[in-house]
């Protein structure tokens, strides 16, 4: 059984390229065909697959054909030109589904210096913050998808998350900001049997740039320390992130002691276990952001009404057209 999963890891069939790329079947096979771009390897029993280099350039092929290039003409360049064609895609144009195609390619063939380009790339012309809302959190949204649907291994999405990790990491040691009489303080963490933190990690580099005081506790944070903590610190709001929760603890068990713990404490909850969750039942205190845009709106809720005490259901009203699209 492992030798068979292993197999099939390394193969990939039409219906993961269609899943990885939006393009359908019977386009790859008039690829295939008609222009003889690429040819499949075949099984033994005649079954078409790919490798993820083939990928890579059905990447390349779709995002040029997308900015004007004739299937034709990409028939008669070499490799090497629609290779250089699309690097010039992602280095001069801010059409971000053509950099996640060519990114997610990247991502399967583990091209560590190429990804960190395309990074650098968009960093350097919109910032970190924006290349974060509208570059590697829709990456990586897609690469979730790819694996629910099991056209990629889980190593692909470690790869991504370690690299924008690093960038984070590197960027928020290298902010300078000191707080002022409107910075509030924030308990930032994610609890323990939750393994992602690369969106409470963003948080932490949104709050401190913004002037505000963090106590970053990260990932895997029990909660008998947290209650020693927050009684040292006395933090003005508590904000964590539910993706994937694996402890023995549910959601509503986890916003439940929250509520208990901190009445008066105003509780920010973000992530897919809160955000498409519509069971659950949310305390008075506690606000749900469904996306980084709206911690954006907060903070800038908090400046605006920085000479009086901040409600919660305000908040929750203003960003009532958010919650319902």
């Amino acid at each position: 059984m492992k030798k068979g999963k292993k197999e099939f890891r390394n193969k990939l069939f039409i219906k993961d390229l269609e899943n990885i790329t939006g393009i359908k079947a019977h386009t790859i096979r008039i690829w295939e065909q008609r222009y003889k771009i690429f040819e499949p390897h075949r099984t033994d029993t005649g079954i078409r697959y790919y490798d993820e280099q083939q990928l890579r350039l059905i990447l390349n092929i779709s995002i040029l054909n997308n900015n004007g290039f004739k299937i034709s003409k990409i028939a008669e360049m070499s490799l090497e030109e629609i290779h250089i064609k699309c690097q010039e895609f992602s280095e001069n144009k801010s059409q971000y589904n053509g950099q996640i195609q060519s990114l997610i390619g990247i991502m399967m063939l583990f091209d560590e210096k190429e990804f960190n380009k395309i990074l650098s790339i968009n960093i350097l012309k919109i910032g970190l913050e924006e290349t974060m809302l509208q570059l590697v959190f829709p990456l990586l949204e897609q690469i979730g998808l790819l694996w629910l649907s099991g056209s990629i291994h889980p190593a692909h999405e470690h790869f991504i998350s370690n690299l924008v990790r690093q960038r984070l990491f590197v960027a928020i040691d290298g902010l300078v900001v000191s707080p002022t009489s409107e910075s509030k303080k924030f308990l930032v963490f994610v609890p323990t049997g939750e393994s992602h933190d690369l969106s409470i990690l963003f948080a932490n580099f949104i709050l401190r740039s913004r002037g505000h005081q963090v106590i970053y506790l990260g990932s895997q944070m029990p909660f008998e320390d947290l209650f020693d903590i927050f009684e040292m610190h006395q933090p003005e709001f508590i904000f964590s992130i539910i993706t994937s929760l694996t402890s023995s603890i549910s959601v509503q068990t986890f916003i439940n002691i929250m509520a208990k713990q901190w009445k008066e404490t105003e509780i920010l909850l973000s992530g897919n276990q809160v955000v498409n969750k519509k069971d659950l039942k949310i305390p008075s205190n506690f606000t749900i952001l469904n996306n980084p845009m709206m911690l954006l709106s907060f903070l800038d809720d908090i400046k605006d009404n920085s000479k009086y005490k901040y409600s919660i259901k305000n908040f929750s009203q203003k960003l009532n057209p958010f919650l319902q699209n």
